[in-house]
């Protein structure tokens, strides 16, 4: 059996990994979108035969795990992809929703290139591609094995993560020997608001394992509310500007709305409008509120008392262009939660241009952004930076809250594959960056994990064999 590594190698997005069976079946674990300034390249190229694939096994609807299914399909994938019921209906929206930034990104380029009389560009894929591959998906409930292959059971297990995400374990046999493969995927935090706990995957001979926190913790729940809250009252009661969010639709938004859910039945809010300008992200909360069966217990209680902790007073969510162009002409103090959360795309790229010289302003930056995208520069501290084509300084207060992060950090991580030292023969580390991957993998090392790879883009490895 070969493992080839297409993607999240020595970085944080496009997941995809192939799995190679001894009688030639391919398996993709993953599929997603490489989101970096300079990515399109990447995210055009294949290092398989997309029409070789046999079977997609998604462990979530993040667009960096899912993102390219739509290209693969268009390029000649025609098999199922299999993932859970809340993932299914997630990546439905997220895709179509990625296609449609496909297409604007397009034709804006075609404007541009029409005028300098450059060669005009092709979206990666379109609203049609993202429809179309919906007809592939295959949906199961956690914990019920499942086959895609004569040779081949999949389990999924609740990862924690977000919505319906999973870690995904294969049971492969080859000849006389039953191979126990395992994929962390994106791994969650225990105790988290709204999903259950992440659940020990089963013990396997093969372990791929995200990295993306491994040399880091994160800050505790009480002082995050604590720090939330004060960061609330400098920015839109102490100094009347504007606090805002860049945060992925899908996730981090529903878990800072409840968390303000919260603070307002608390009566610990201040009297501050609260804007979700986000369509994906009221699509998605939809779909959250569909999917019970993936809350907390704690959650569970909450909805006795709460029917909506998506919903209070104060709270409007934005749809329209209109009343999103509004909040930029608006003085008003205010929260504005807006997607991409790594500010690379979407509409908090306007509310960041048109806010960002006034310095009782706050950007707040709420979990992993990849170091090229405009999130990744403002974490590092740059003075300086440019929304379409034009330099803005950095005036307003750049703060950081990895706690609202949806990745288990270094000690959470630990503890999510410590059962799997008995058994485990080599780990292979993907979804980090290089300053990371040292650091974790001398960790996991120094915890008793023997062979322990980082593996580069394209590079196939025949792990089988002794």
């Amino acid at each position: 059996m070969k493992i080839r590594f297409c993607g999240a190698t020595k970085e944080v997005t496009g997941s995809c990994h192939l799995v190679i069976l001894e009688d030639g079946f391919k398996i993709l674990l993953d599929c997603g979108l490489f989101q970096g300034d300079n990515d399109d390249e990447l995210n055009r190229i294949w290092l398989f035969k997309p029409g070789e694939i046999g079977a997609v096994v998604l462990s979530h609807a993040h667009i960096d795990h899912c993102g390219r299914l739509p290209k693969l399909a268009k390029d000649g994938f025609e098999g199922n992809i299999y993932c859970t019921h809340a993932t299914r209906d997630l990546s439905a929206i997220m895709l179509m929703d990625s296609a449609k930034i496909q297409e604007n990104d397009a034709e804006y380029e075609n404007k541009k290139n029409t005028k300098s009389g450059k060669k005009q560009v092709q979206p990666l894929y379109t609203l049609k591609d993202a429809g179309r591959v919906m007809k592939n998906f295959v949906s199961f409930n956690y914990n019920r094995w499942f086959r895609i292959h004569e040779t081949v059971e999949v389990l999924f297990k609740d990862a924690g993560h977000i919505l319906g995400a999973a870690s995904v374990t294969l049971r492969i046999r080859e000849g006389k020997r039953m191979v126990m493969l395992g994929f962390t995927a994106d791994i969650g935090r225990p105790d988290r608001p709204i999903l259950k706990n992440p659940e020990p995957m089963l013990p396997v001979d093969f372990l791929i394992c995200e990295s993306t926190y491994g040399d880091r913790l994160h800050e505790e729940g009480p002082a995050e509310e604590q720090h939330f809250l004060r960061i609330i009252h400098e920015t839109c009661v102490k100094k009347k500007g504007k606090l805002i969010i860049p945060a992925f639709s899908v996730g981090r938004t529903q878990e800072i709305v409840y968390m303000l859910d919260q603070a307002e039945n608390k009566k610990i809010l201040p009297k501050v409008k609260v804007y979700v300008d986000s369509p994906l992200a009221v699509n998605a909360t939809n779909v959250f509120l569909e999917h019970p069966e993936c809350f907390d217990q704690e959650l569970h209680e909450y909805l006795l008392f709460d029917k909506n902790p998506f919903g209070f007073n104060g709270l409007h969510y934005i749809k329209s262009v209109e009343e999103s162009k509004a909040l930029n002409g608006s003085d008003e103090p205010c929260i504005i939660i807006s997607a991409s959360g790594m500010a690379n795309a979407g509409r908090v790229r306007h509310h960041l241009a048109n806010n960002i010289e006034d310095p009782k302003n706050t950007i707040l930056i709420v979990g992993y952004c990849t170091p090229n995208t405009p999130g990744g520069m403002l974490r590092n501290g740059i003075p300086e930076i440019k929304f379409f084509g034009e330099s803005k300084k950095v005036n307003a207060r750049v703060e950081l809250m990895d706690s609202f992060s949806a990745h288990g950090d270094q000690k959470e991580m630990l503890q999510f594959i410590r059962n799997q030292l008995p058994s485990v023969e080599r780990t292979f580390l993907v979804h980090g960056d290089d300053r990371v991957l040292p650091v974790w993998r001398s960790v996991l090392q120094e915890n008793g994990f023997q062979q322990v790879t980082v593996p580069s883009l394209g590079q196939e490895l025949d792990i089988t064999q002794p």
